[in-house]
């Protein structure tokens, strides 16, 4: 008995002298790779944590609603990111468009601008189904906050603009649809949120 009572005192010297030497050799506080700030006095870590959205569960009455959400999901990850992409092409355009001195420029720039977006946008744009074509009408509405109609009108004229409107009607699209993110297009817009936050 008296055996297993030193054993067990010689292992608890042991781990206790073990932890004094790591408390020592510990590293000084601006080794830590996490952010500190000042809350009443105490300097203590400061982790910034993003949002978690948590919506209603969706309730599928079928198969094939569910198969429709799942494909809904995967053509907002296909057309969010060319929405996007399109809206820093107007922002840029239009602010150069604001350095050019006269209405001549402006036209010339327009039309370099429109021959390159062909270029560069056609091959995507013919890869798109018909309900992703339709979905990114609504997408480029949301990042804008303008129609695709008023956006071709703006830098195009009126002329193209219905031109182009005309050619969508004729597939039953509209370029005037605009985004509804509290009514026709809620689901759509927590898709959004949800894949932007990495949830889905």
């Amino acid at each position: 008995m008296n055996k297993w009572f030193n054993l067990l005192i010689l292992t608890l010297f042991a781990c206790i002298s073990s932890l004094t030497t790591m408390a020592q050799n510990t590293q000084s506080p601006q080794a830590f790779k996490v952010p500190m700030c000042v809350y009443e006095g105490d300097t203590i870590p400061c982790v910034q944590l993003r949002d978690v959205y948590i919506f209603k569960p969706m309730i599928f009455k079928n198969e094939k609603e569910k198969r429709e959400y799942d494909k809904l999901v995967r053509n907002v990850k296909k057309t969010l990111p060319l929405s996007r992409e399109i809206y820093r092409i107007v922002l840029e355009t239009y602010e150069y468009l604001q350095t050019l001195p006269n209405e001549k420029a402006k036209k010339k720039h327009i039309k370099a601008v429109e021959k390159g977006l062909k270029e560069q946008y056609t091959p995507k744009m013919k890869k798109l189904t018909f309900s992703q074509g339709k979905l990114l009408i609504k997408l480029i509405d949301r990042q804008c906050n303008q129609s695709s109609y008023e956006l071709v009108k703006a830098f195009m004229g009126p002329f193209k603009a219905g031109f182009y409107q005309t050619f969508a009607a004729l597939f039953g699209a509209s370029l005037k649809k605009q985004y509804d993110s509290q009514g026709e297009d809620r689901v759509i817009e927590q898709i959004i949120l949800l894949v932007d936050n990495g949830q889905i």
